[in-house]
């Protein structure tokens, strides 16, 4: 594709997605909102985003289908694995009613023993306690720790577990959402699967740090969509265990149904506006990709985006792009270390054209970045499960959760910028440039295998 046809679709999508300060009715140029979408500036009558808004910033809210804003939530930020166990242990030995927990990966490891202590001992209490982990993910979960939560009363399920494996699309929609609710009071969202930093699973690298992530701690009236979340996932579960357990996780998602739009009204003081991204194939197909194409487009100022496995599609690069084209400074913190060398290379096929455009691109150098996060200006964050990469946006279920407060986009932008300038590697322009000519083949030839096996697994849409 010429120059001059780049610069126009990427003009395209930002007057596409660019909705960020609508003008009066009667202005020239006015041009109709997309359905379902409004926007308003400043805070709503409930006060959400107000914390830490300075006086004049403009902040976006955006009103759709799925994923809508919910005022009145207490959001916590929680980085790696040292702020996230300990607030949920904690979160599980104060439970009395039942615990939720949805995981990829559940380790046979330090952590994993903990976790699993903690649920056994509030299984012993008498809580309600179920444990969802993914049939890929966790298919190498050793016998002896199936059996410690089980008979300890844990009520484990394992989510389309693999009975031999064939590159089709059912065997690669799996369950990526990290998430756990306790009591329909507490809800922790983000990347953090059940396994220490430190193990890098098959790669022995103990001169390693930390693996880099982060997850969300949320109370108030967005708890209820999580809890439902979960539930509609056991309801799927249970209808492969016969009548009896597909009625009462019917009857349960019925009531957590009311119970979501009834929370709604129980707001905390100063709390924020928040969302539930889900991304599943029935509902909620594009509801995350959306949201970041919303985000993007209305950038003026700032973007920061950390992403573990970095291989958009056509709309998100085209909206980053544009971002760059409206003079926003977009900034990249990508994996650094090779942990697949096929995704790796992939990415790095993508370089020259962001980085031609203005795009600052770090590597994560101190350990294996993890992380699945954004920033935009001092209006929209992001922190959950999803990749941007087909597998994530077309394929899996996730899990993020948007914020609109600029108190807590200015936390994850400060984590993230020092993450930069410390255990990161800028990507100069220049120095890209010189690459040789089989490294740019091996990196084309890397993304075009990566694409056609997703081709090859049966998705057919535009991506």
């Amino acid at each position: 594709m010429c120059r001059s046809r780049r610069l126009a679709d990427n003009r395209a999508m930002s007057r596409i997605y660019d909705r960020a300060a609508p003008q009066p009715s009667n202005a020239p140029g006015t041009q109709e909102l997309p359905p379902g979408l409004s926007l308003r500036d400043g805070v709503d009558g409930a006060g959400a985003g107000a914390t830490g808004a300075a006086p004049g910033t403009r902040l976006l809210h955006w009103v759709r289908r799925r994923g809508s804003p919910v005022p009145g939530n207490l959001v916590d930020l929680l980085r790696n694995g040292q702020e996230f166990f300990p607030a949920l242990i904690d979160a599980i030995d104060l439970a009395r009613v039942h615990v939720v927990l949805e995981t990829y990966i559940y380790a046979d490891d330090d952590v994993g023993a903990r976790v699993t202590d903690a649920l056994v001992r509030a299984a012993q209490r008498g809580v309600d306690v179920r444990l969802v982990v993914d049939g890929f993910g966790a298919g190498d979960m050793p016998a002896a720790l199936v059996d410690r939560l089980r008979e300890g009363g844990v009520r484990l399920e394992v989510y389309r577990p693999l009975h031999g494996f064939k590159f089709a699309r059912r065997h690669l929609r799996r369950l990526h959402r990290k998430l756990a609710v306790i009591d329909d009071k507490v809800a922790f969202v983000g990347g953090i699967n059940i396994i220490d930093d430190h193990n890098h699973g098959p790669l022995d690298l103990p001169e390693v740090g930390p693996r880099y992530d982060f997850a969300v701690r949320v109370r108030g009236p967005l708890v209820a969509q999580i809890a439902l979340a979960s539930a509609r996932l056991w309801f799927r579960i249970a209808q492969r265990r016969g009548l009896r357990q597909t009625a009462a996780a019917f009857t349960e998602v019925e009531g957590l149904m009311r119970a979501a739009r009834q929370a709604r009204r129980d707001l905390h003081p100063g709390g924020v506006s928040a969302a539930l991204l889900l991304r599943d194939n029935l509902r909620n197909r594009r509801t995350i990709e959306r949201e970041y194409l919303y985000a993007l487009g209305s950038a003026r100022r700032d973007v920061i985006l950390a992403n573990a496995y970095f291989l958009p599609g056509r709309k998100m690069r085209r909206a980053l792009l544009a971002c760059r084209e409206r003079g926003v400074r977009v900034r990249l913190l990508l994996q650094g270390m090779v942990e697949y060398r096929l995704q790796h290379y992939a990415t790095h096929a993508l370089y020259a054209r962001l980085l031609e455009a203005g795009v600052e691109i770090y590597e994560y150098e101190a350990s294996f970045l993890h992380a699945k996060v954004a920033v935009v200006d001092d209006t929209w964050a992001t922190v959950g499960s999803s990749n941007m990469d087909p597998f994530s946006l077309l394929l899996a279920r996730e899990a993020n959760v948007a914020v609109y407060d600029a108190t807590f986009a200015d936390e994850l932008r400060t984590r993230l910028e020092l993450a930069m300038a410390q255990r990161s590697a800028r990507v100069m322009p220049e120095i890209h440039a010189r690459l040789p000519r089989l490294r740019r083949f091996a990196n084309w030839a890397a993304y075009y295998v990566l694409r056609l096996g997703v081709v090859i697994a049966g998705v057919t849409g535009p991506y």
